[in-house]
């Protein structure tokens, strides 16, 4: 991918649309056919929109800096609530029937707990990854001999830990707090299991990445010096 102004606005738009879309279907939840401490692990349909987000973030910071991935994510913030009032604006709106009131709750009503959640898991995790993608690399790319073709190493652990972040703080204050699982001792288990379940598809789906990580950054990569 070129370093070209129409390229950065391309990926910005993709990683918004991922991040918006996650949002959307974040109610559907999907069965990952294993168990956990004897519970069914069961993730969000979301999890593939948003893990998009983090491949096009380290795309982003690999050929166009940190400052311009730190955009990227500060204005993916604006995105989300402009996207949540527009949702809200509709869901007031009077409906046809009641019947599609009703489904169109089910599907696209906003639980002001999971909101919370997923936006303190956003800014957190996000701005984890723009960080530590770039920690790793300006250290790595410093040695003697490093080279950039190594960059699986930045890609997978900023990805990996980020995901790891977004997962605990998503689901312990969407469940942990909001469901009261963190203070029922029979709960824990399930709390844990989630958590755990969630992260491992995460982990996978970030192993996965890595060769379009490669094919979007190949032949353009910052110096190690832009802050």
């Amino acid at each position: 991918m070129k370093k070209t102004t129409q390229n950065l606005m391309l990926c910005s738009m993709v990683f918004a649309v991922a991040l918006v879309i996650s949002n959307v279907v974040t109610a559907k939840t999907v069965t990952t056919g294993f168990e956990l401490f004897g519970t069914s692990v069961m993730v969000p349909s979301a999890v593939v929109c948003y893990a998009i987000t983090f491949l096009m973030t380290d795309v982003v910071g690999e050929i166009w800096g940190p400052a311009e991935a730190r955009t990227v994510v500060k204005w993916g913030f604006v995105c989300q609530i402009i996207a949540l009032a527009l949702i809200l604006l509709a869901q007031a709106l009077p409906a046809a029937s009641s019947e599609m009131q009703t489904s169109f709750d089910m599907l696209l009503g906003q639980n002001a707990v999971f909101v919370l959640a997923s936006m303190c898991g956003y800014l957190v995790a996000q701005s984890w990854d723009v960080y530590i993608f770039h920690k790793i690399r300006s250290k790595w790319l410093a040695k003697d001999g490093a080279s950039v073709s190594a960059r699986w190493i930045w890609n997978n652990a900023s990805t990996m830990t980020s995901q790891l972040i977004d997962t605990v703080i998503f689901i312990g204050i969407a469940f942990g707090l909001g469901s009261g699982w963190l203070f029922d001792a029979q709960m824990l288990p399930t709390l844990g299991a989630m958590m755990l379940g969630q992260y491992i598809v995460k982990l996978l789906l970030a192993a996965l990445d890595t060769p379009f990580f490669y094919l979007m950054t190949r032949g353009e990569t910052v110096g190690v010096e832009n802050k």
